[in-house]
């Protein structure tokens, strides 16, 4: 394919072919279009680096082939890491290594991977070994150490395995014989020492007891609505010493993100996979994801600071309770600067949440400059477009730093880069959790589907990306702040709301409170209507507007307590009756959401396969939620948690019940 110069083909440089099979396997195939240039005849080379293209020149395009491995057995799997084209398909080792605990644990895929040791010779030969030698006899051994070598320096934790950490001793062994040399077996030996070490100290943290404990779960005040039992909280919550907000606000939000990213830096990027994080909640599930679990608490901490830093104060007029308010917001604008989008969040979260929000006095002694800046920091957050707004400002923020890298001149210092950022974690959870829940994890043929790991490894990517950044931080502990932080005692939420009610009784609307685009958060209360062939008949008691209700989100750290209270500034409900509501989590699918529905209408539950689930749309518009679907991510964020149930026009009234 031959065109003039300055008339290059507006082609894709990648373009999808199709797909082949090849001995079980499943590839994926492209076309990637490269362009060489050759010279006009009779032109010889030219003395400058970089030739402009002559007038008579012509622009060749070369054609190649490129495959990809989509879906696979194990087998075939393990096989491509030492014998596959890493040209061809760069992206497989890494996507492997960082995805493989989701399909396989990695004592199995080192027994595929490690050959066994060779027999071991007679005492009387005598073999002399030399760096760089001892591999020479089989190609496939040095792709072995070279895939291990990897495996070593990008996720060490995939060994980790006390007390006797029996894989990387396996790792040893192999490393022992066939590169005894070599840096892989050096970085083996380190890593088990490091190992030895985190297990000492580990045992040294266990035996210390702790220096505050929270509040009993047991200590309850015996009249919990009333009025005295709400100031016997607030009581319990004036704790001896400094208060976090004795502090400045430079102090406060240098040590929060101190905190988040030592706690970033040490998530484990495996623990977010959707397969992992979703188990959670499940029974004997404590352990799982640990790493991930101390973000998720971090960020609570976070958030009961505010609450109780706001709220615990008795006596507080609302001009005192303002500046409060005010300092949480130059809190959050600090960490703003200092890129720590993890606490940033937590601290809106909890101006936001209805136990403060609803503070109408105390809002409307708030100054207008700190309530600008908590509206401009409310958007961030923003819940439209799947929380379009703050992904594009931390991709901004990645940017940024790519660009000072690229602008600095060659030979010269590089320029010192910002720290961070330290994101809010819970946008790339429930990213996983969306993916794992929408592609299978096999395909027909008892295939492994390796495209859906690859979408996964872009993910993990960044996050290991970002967590390389969150070195540059260089702020120092301040054991006083650190100490206030930890002993700041939290409310719950039940509490938070009692004791908000108490320092101003409930009102139809709070004019004074600030206006922020509030939608539908991650954790969702839906209110099912019953629709059958007659009509709908919504049944139920009406809900109580004012008791609290959960809010926490699937996929990322809880945030703070929210109501069912009309948001400030909005128009009120419309009257009538309204239907019970279910609580969502991430763990539903229709068919468990339509059977407890069903049992809040009291109606026969064996029916429930008879049943198919709507969401109601603006504009008199509905939603069919499919019946093998994770309403949580099948429904609309944009729209309101109205859902109806409607009979299947052919219903076949049986016992059984779509699995959950």
């Amino acid at each position: 394919m031959q065109r003039t110069a300055g008339k290059e083909l507006a082609l894709a440089p990648l373009q999808d072919w199709g797909e082949e099979t090849e001995n079980g396997a499943v590839y994926s195939v492209s076309l990637r279009r490269q362009r060489s240039q050759r010279l006009s005849p009779g032109e010889g080379p030219r003395d400058s680096q970089a030739p402009s293209p002559s007038a008579d020149a012509f622009l060749h395009y070369r054609t190649s082939k490129v495959r990809a491995l989509r879906a696979a057995r194990l087998e075939r799997l393990v096989w491509e890491l030492v014998s596959g084209d890493s040209q061809q398909d760069p992206s497989f080792v890494p996507a492997f290594l960082a995805t493989h605990r989701a399909f396989v644990p990695t004592d199995r895929v080192l027994g595929l991977l490690l050959p066994p040791p060779p027999p071991p010779l007679p005492p009387w030969v005598e073999i002399k070994k030399t760096e760089g030698q001892d591999l020479s006899f089989n190609k496939n051994l040095r792709a072995v150490v070279s895939v291990l070598g990897s495996w070593l320096r990008d996720h060490p934790q995939d060994f980790w395995d006390p007390p006797a950490h029996s894989n990387l001793g396996s790792v040893r062994t192999f490393l022992g014989w066939a590169a005894p040399l070599g840096t892989e077996a050096l970085e083996a030996e380190k890593l088990l020492g490091d190992f030895l070490e985190e297990a000492e100290r580990e045992q040294e943290e266990e035996e210390q007891p702790q220096a505050w404990a929270g509040l009993p779960e047991t200590a309850q005040t015996p009249s919990p609505d009333s009025r005295e039992g709400c100031l016997e909280e607030q009581e319990k919550l004036v704790q001896e010493g400094p208060e976090l907000l004795d502090f400045s606000v430079d102090e406060v939000a240098e040590q929060l993100t101190l905190m988040d990213a030592e706690l970033f830096l040490r998530v484990r990027p495996w623990e977010c996979l959707g397969s992992v994080w979703s188990q959670r909640d499940r029974p004997g599930a404590a352990g799982i994801a640990p790493t991930v679990r101390a973000t998720v608490t971090q960020f609570n901490t976070v958030t009961g600071c505010v609450l109780g830093s706001v709220l615990g104060a008795p006596g507080l007029a609302a001009p005192q309770r303002a500046q409060r308010l005010e300092k949480w917001i130059r809190i959050a604008q600090r960490c703003r600067e200092l890129r720590n989008f993890s606490s940033l969040r937590a601290i809106l979260s909890a101006l936001q949440s209805n136990p403060i929000y609803r503070l109408k006095s105390s809002w409307g002694a708030v100054s207008r400059e700190p309530l600008s800046t908590f509206r401009k920091l409310s958007q961030i957050f923003s819940d439209e477009n799947n929380h379009l707004s703050s992904r594009e400002i931390l991709s901004q923020e990645e940017a940024t730093d790519g660009l000072q890298e690229a602008d600095t001149p060659p030979g010269s210092l590089p320029s010192k880069l910002p720290p961070g950022p330290v994101p809010y974690l819970g946008t790339f959870l429930t990213d996983l959790v969306m993916l794992d829940t929408a592609l299978p994890d096999m395909l027909e043929g008892d295939l492994i589907n390796f495209e859906k790991r690859r979408k996964e490894w872009e993910i993990l990517a960044r996050i290991q990306q970002l967590q390389r950044r969150c070195r540059g931080y260089c702020l120092s502990p301040r054991p006083p702040i650190l100490a206030t932080l930890r002993a700041q005692r939290q409310l719950s939420e039940e509490q938070s709301y009692r004791i908000s009610r108490v320092i101003e009784p409930p009102a139809a609307s709070c004019p004074s409170s600030p206006r922020v685009r509030r939608r539908i958060s991650l954790t969702k209360r839906l209110s099912a209507k019953l629709s059958r062939e007659r009509g709908s008949s919504p049944g139920g008691s009406p809900g109580d507007p004012s008791s609290p209700t959960s809010s926490v989100s699937p996929g990322s750290p809880p945030s703070s307590p929210r109501t069912r209270d009309p948001p400030p500034r909005s128009p009120p409900a419309s009257p009538g009756p309204q239907s019970p509501s279910t609580k969502l989590t991430s763990q539903d699918k229709a068919p468990s959401v339509v059977q407890r529905a069903l049992q809040k209408h009291n109606v026969a539950q064996p029916w429930a396969c008879d049943y198919q689930l709507f969401q109601v749309l603006p504009g008199d518009r509905e939603l069919l939620i499919p019946d093998n679907a994770n309403v949580f991510y099948a429904m609309s964020p944009a729209a309101p948690g109205d859902f109806m149930l409607r009979r299947k026009e052919q219903a076949c009234h049986t016992t059984s019940v779509s699995p959950t």
